[in-house]
């Protein structure tokens, strides 16, 4: 990933940390940063901007898959649309993620002020600067505050 500008980094920052508080918190799944490679079903590789992965799923893969890229699609997906990205490619993206298993994705575009919301056997979800979206079922409990993102 390329360096990227100040407001785009905090917003990453936010959400990792709001993620990342309610899934330490519920203790069902194991959380990624952008760092995290994943190698999907298709051969697709990926790093999201943030994924989860159900524990038993994880406890599944072997120390090695665990180290290095695991060859699995996450059960949760989040990107962040910034200012380079064509939001096409994202959408594609997101539609993939979805394709090789992942059951929720969040793709956010503050650019825009949507949230495109993906989940199997379903068309995606366009909501127009919403003041929060949840994660339920997948994510029991978790609910984003936008406020901070669309502001």
């Amino acid at each position: 990933m390329s360096p990227i500008g100040g407001e785009t980094s905090r917003q990453i920052f936010e959400l990792i940390t709001d993620f990342g508080t309610w899934a330490i918190k519920d203790g069902t799944g194991i959380g990624f940063d952008s760092k995290a490679l994943f190698i999907m079903s298709n051969g697709a590789k990926r790093s999201p901007y943030i994924s989860w992965l159900k524990l038993e799923r994880w406890n599944k893969l072997s120390k090695d898959e665990r180290k290095w890229f695991s060859h699995i699609c996450p059960d949760f997906i989040i990107e962040l649309r910034l200012i380079s990205d064509p939001i096409g490619g994202l959408k594609v993206k997101m539609e993939e993620y979805i394709e090789n298993g992942a059951q929720l994705g969040w793709l956010i575009d503050p650019i825009q002020k949507k949230v495109y919301i993906y989940r199997p056997n379903a068309e995606a979800e366009e909501l127009d600067n919403p003041a929060s979206i949840s994660g339920d079922p997948v994510l029991k409990g978790f609910v984003l505050d936008l406020r901070n993102y669309f502001g």
